[in-house]
């Protein structure tokens, strides 16, 4: 009996392979698509403020999307991807064979799915076998944003961009006020640069009067006055043509930062027009990934 166990544990696993590497071949082209999702990555998008524990849950297993440390040995479906983990996996079918009771396994619930804490094995065995719910301790991390079981993290932070918008422009009346709408990024957070940009402007605009300006009045003076001439001269040099997949809000935000550091280097008079021509040339389509290294380094930091 304990050996046709064993066997039927092997041959599951190694059928669970053969699905792995399957969709490897099938999403070779879009490899995002079939990683299982890090929680420290979707921490680091979402930063949840507080933890909440929510204590012992059925939880339907195809809301379970990511892992907290096992990340790289599972696929999006928690195929396991190598063959060193056969030895636990197979420990754990075999337990499942033998009815015995496993601990319940550990979980954070974030923005409505889940992250293993504790217990990959024993969700990826639970898929493989067509379980629907299993019993885990909860632990919830607060966040506003909805992450659907289908998301990549590119997915993620293109939601986090949609909420921020949301929020910006609600806070500000900014469409009502300029009339424009596409004040649009690809990186979160920059809807907070903007708004400090604006706050600065208010304040620069208030040495010159005798009272304080409403805001909306420094809205408007900010987008009329910083934000399009610089996106003017973005579109007249055909920057967005050297950062395919940028807008020009996002250049506006780059540049800026850009030209304070070329003002600090050769002079407050050292002109937009030159910064956003050196900043194509130092940053340009050829030479894209040293943007991207600056932005990681934080070089191109908030405002």
């Amino acid at each position: 009996m304990r050996e046709t166990i064993k066997n039927q544990a092997a041959e599951n696993f190694s059928r669970a392979r053969s699905k792995e590497v399957f969709q490897r071949i099938m999403y070779f082209l879009n490899t995002d698509r079939i990683k299982l999702l890090s929680l420290n990555d979707v921490k680091e998008i979402l930063k949840p403020k507080s933890e909440t524990y929510r204590g012992m849950q059925a939880v339907p297993i195809s809301l379970i999307v990511g892992s907290e440390g096992r990340y790289r040995d599972f696929n999006k479906y928690f195929l396991p991807r190598s063959e060193h983990l056969r030895p636990r996996w197979e420990r754990v079918d075999e337990a499942r064979l033998s009815d015995i009771t496993l601990p319940p396994i550990q979980l954070y619930e974030i923005g409505g799915v889940y992250f293993v804490r504790d217990g990959n094995h024993r969700v990826s065995v639970a898929k493989t076998q067509g379980v629907e719910n299993v019993d885990a301790e909860v632990i919830s991390l607060s966040t506003e944003i909805s992450i659907n079981p289908s998301m990549t993290v590119d997915d993620l932070r293109k939601a986090l961009v949609v909420y921020e918008k949301k929020n910006f422009f609600e806070k500000t009346e900014f469409g009502k006020i300029t009339g424009c709408s596409s004040l649009d990024f690809t990186m979160p957070g920059s809807y907070d640069i903007i708004y400090n940009h604006i706050l600065v402007h208010k304040y620069f605009l208030n040495q010159k009067q005798s009272g304080e300006i409403p805001f909306d009045r420094a809205v408007l003076s900010w987008f009329d006055n910083v934000y399009r001439p610089i996106t003017d001269i973005i579109t007249k040099e055909n920057l967005c043509g050297q950062f395919p997949g940028r807008t020009p809000s996002d250049l506006y935000v780059w540049i800026v930062k850009h030209w304070d550091l070329l003002k600090k280097k050769y002079g407050i008079h050292y002109s937009i027009l030159d910064a956003v021509r050196d900043f194509g040339t130092k940053y340009g389509r050829r030479n894209f990934s040293a943007l991207i290294l600056s932005l990681a380094k934080g070089i191109f930091g908030k405002r």
